[in-house]
């Protein structure tokens, strides 16, 4: 994208997905790192997103009071860091614009840069004061505003920890990263220096107090929403960029003319997005590609236009549906190309379908794995099996017709003399028997060293011989030099060499029929082999997410602890021990389907 376009428009307080934009996505298929900046309105977001994307000017910046960005715009750059990635950049609506005057209007905008980006990037001017705190005042209502389990799914006690929003939420939500402009303080606290990390622990930590405190309460609630949502948290403060005169033109300004501190600062913190913000994901671990995020953008914003509320475990659903659906079609697409060269071939020998057909299997069954996930009881797996396996069974018998007429047409071709003898009247003499089955056996052994008859050339063979068993027992029967008894037994020997072909195309059918079968079992086990795989691989990132969120939650309890909050840290053991128990029975639930799909094979 050379310049950014609007994602999300905003009209009268109505969000609409731009169909432009998301078609734009849904092209990308690469994995995506998502940065999105949000902050009250004309404090300079719009600036960082444009370094980020490597210039100067792309998001408009502005030089009025008045709020310049309008919805949520996206500007889909190359990962400057990861190669194959896509960075995508969101810059949203100010919050608090007074011309607006909408704080629900608002709160929809700030849920959608979390629910959508992998990094968020609060930006404020100033200090980072009680009010700086207060104006992030939109994280106290996200448990409202997003749901993380159905209702239908949720357990009585789901739905309670989901009410306190932070264990479950952790899991999913972004990197936070909060950019303070025009800094002019110095970093020290109690008389000691401390980085802008310390600055903002410090401006987060939580008073002590009762649950009766009403003014300790409503202190410590942002901040603790804040703590909780957002466990891996960064700071950066910015000095002022350059004079008063030039902050007009910062669109335009030559970098010289900005201040050494706020340069500094700003390659400091694109070098941290560009090196720490990680891909988006979506909850139980899935990587997001561009075409994913298009469908999260449309599905989020129709959600919150119909007055409902986003619930992350439909929506990824939802998104696994539609993903499972494509990656049905590609891989079926997938194994037709494969397979397409064959037929410029045919008729080929079994041994040829087979190997081709395995090949061509494994790569649909991967390029399916690639894009597939929470695929859970192997139906999209099944379906694309099945599909692999009508398009097989219609080329084994394409191959069949091929055979069956290049076998026919080689018979008739070298059947033609002898037709043309016996029209003559030339096997009509003594002895004329023994002269035709000279030519016939001829006939028989010029047809079996001939190469490439392909599958069907016992079946037709034996048909051949058993439609020439008329004509040749006339010629024998008419042959006056054989006695009663050799004409006998050169019956016997016909009627042995029809039952010895008839033998011959039978176990070549029988032999294809295993070989079918073969393939299909083995089929059945690399599918399998990689549906474990799958799991597993969807198991360890699941896990890593519990883990990140139980590893967190431990840290903030020794936080408490050794801050005197005794009463909270013991409320957050009760988090800890749920999220155990999941870590605990994590793996069974991602090893049933796979028992399911054992046993769904087994029975077919």
């Amino acid at each position: 994208m050379d310049l950014p376009m609007c994602l999300i428009d905003n009209v009268d307080g109505v969000l609409r997905p731009v169909p432009d934009a998301v078609d734009h996505l849904m092209k990308i298929r690469q994995p995506v790192v998502v940065v999105a900046v949000v902050g009250l309105y004309r404090t300079g977001k719009s600036y960082l997103m444009n370094k980020l994307a490597g210039r100067n000017d792309g998001f408009a910046l502005g030089a009025t009071i008045q709020s310049k960005t309008k919805g949520i715009w996206m500007w889909c750059v190359p990962h400057p860091k990861q190669a194959d990635h896509t960075l995508v950049l969101l810059d949203t609506e100010g919050l608090g614009d007074v011309e607006k005057g909408d704080s629900k209007n608002d709160a929809w905008i700030f849920s959608l840069a979390i629910l959508l980006s992998s990094t968020l990037v609060y930006n404020s001017r100033g200090t980072i004061d009680n009010q700086a705190v207060e104006n992030l005042h939109y994280v106290k209502e996200l448990s409202e505003r997003i749901k993380v389990k159905s209702p239908s799914h949720a357990s009585s006690s789901e739905e309670e920890e989901e009410e306190g929003g932070d264990a479950q939420f952790v899991q999913f939500f972004p990197n936070f990263v909060w950019a303070v402009r025009d800094f002019t303080l110095n970093l020290t606290i109690d008389g000691k220096d401390v980085t802008a990390d310390g600055y903002l622990e410090h401006s987060l930590e939580l008073k002590k107090g009762t649950a009766t405190n009403t003014k300790v309460m409503n202190y410590n609630l942002p901040r603790e929403c804040i703590r909780n949502y957002f466990p891996t948290r960064k700071c950066f403060v910015f000095p002022i960029p350059t004079s008063s005169a030039n902050m007009s033109r910062l669109e335009s300004i030559d970098e010289k003319e900005l201040y050494q501190g706020f340069r500094e600062t700003t390659d400091t913190f694109c070098n941290y997005i560009f090196q720490m913000s990680r891909v988006k994901t979506v909850k139980g671990g899935q990587g997001v590609t561009g075409r994913m995020l298009g469908h999260l953008v449309k599905m989020y914003v129709e959600t919150i236009s119909q007055g409902k509320v986003p619930c992350l475990e439909n929506v990824v659903l939802a998104v696994a549906q539609i993903e499972n659906q494509a990656a049905v079609e590609e891989g079926l697409k997938l194994y037709q190309s494969c397979m397409e060269p064959l037929k410029t071939r045919f008729p080929v020998d079994m041994d040829q379908m087979s190997d081709q057909h395995q090949c061509a299997d494994q790569q649909a069954t991967q390029e399916f794995m690639n894009r597939s996930f929470k695929d859970e009881n192997g139906d999209f797996g099944e379906i694309l099996h099945n599909g692999i396996t009508k398009h097989y069974e219609e080329l084994l018998t394409q191959n069949g017709e091929a055979s069956e007429k290049k076998c026919q047409d080689l018979l008739r071709d070298l059947s033609t003399p002898v037709s043309q003898k016996i029209q003559d009247g030339f096997f009509a003499k003594p002895g004329g028997y023994q002269l035709y089955c000279d030519l016939h056996d001829n006939l028989v052994a010029l047809y079996r060293s001939t190469p490439n008859k392909g599958i069907r050339a016992e079946e037709v063979l034996e048909r051949f011989l058993k439609e020439k068993s008329v004509e040749s027992n006339s010629i024998l029967q008419a042959d006056q030099k054989l006695t009663d008894s050799e004409k006998r037994i050169n019956e016997e020997k016909k009627k042995a060499a029809l039952l010895e072909q008839e033998k011959k195309a039978t176990e070549k059918k029988y032999e294809e029929m295993e070989l079918k079968m073969e393939d299909d079992r083995r089929s059945q086990e690399k599918k399998m082999k990689k549906m474990e795989e799958k799991m597993n691989e969807e198991f360890k990132q699941q896990q890593k997410e519990f883990n990140m969120a139980l590893e967190c939650k431990l840290r903030q309890q020794r936080d408490l602890l050794d801050k005197g909050h005794k009463e909270k840290a013991d409320a957050m053991g009760m988090e800890i021990t749920g999220l155990k128990q999941e870590v605990s029975g994590l793996k069974a639930r991602f090893m049933k389907p796979i028992q399911a799909v054992k046993k769904k094979c087994v029975i077919s």
